[in-house]
């Protein structure tokens, strides 16, 4: 598969067989998540890997949409630093990149992922700090729900829009 079919081709997966990941395929996934880009370099994310069921089910209990977790293998909190950012403002950036290099990461694997938003809803933030006991300038970006594909889903193909293209000005 060429690059563009295999990004195209990425799905968000909500169910999973539950069958537990193989040594290391977290860590593939962090690592492709830390070779995002990032302003000036400054790599201002933490990764937090929760595979306890009880976990999974209390982030299920707080985030509205994050109903398929209780049936995950395992899922990434992606936080962003505040003192390793660029400028205060950049951390979300930096995180959004890294978020989806691990979902691209996911996809290639043969894993199943989807990413649920933290930021910039006060109210997940403040819960998943809480949950995590984040220092104060740690701040929760994304969960990435992770697990073997229990459902199949077909490219989309009506993504592409050129009403959305403009070059050179807005026309």
């Amino acid at each position: 598969m060429d690059i563009v079919d295999f990004i195209t081709s990425r799905r968000s997966i909500r169910k999973y067989t539950g069958e537990p990941l193989l040594e290391g395929q977290i860590e593939q996934l962090l690592e492709c998540g830390m070779y995002a880009p990032s302003a000036v370099n400054c790599q201002p994310w933490h990764f937090i890997v929760i595979d306890e069921k009880e976990l999974l089910q209390k982030m299920s209990e707080i985030h509205p949409y994050a109903s398929m977790l209780p049936g995950a293998a395992a899922a990434i909190l992606v936080c962003g630093d505040e003192n390793r950012a660029h400028t205060k403002d950049y951390w979300p950036v930096d995180c959004a990149a890294a978020t989806e290099n691990i979902l691209l990461a996911a996809h290639g694997t043969g894993l199943g992922a989807v990413w649920l938003g933290i930021y910039p809803r006060e109210e997940r933030i403040e819960a998943f700090t809480k949950l995590f006991s984040l220092p104060a300038h740690i701040h929760p970006f994304s969960l990435i729900s992770l697990g073997y594909p229990a459902e199949e889903k077909k490219k989309r193909t009506d993504r592409f829009d050129t009403e959305k293209i403009h070059y050179n000005s807005w026309k």
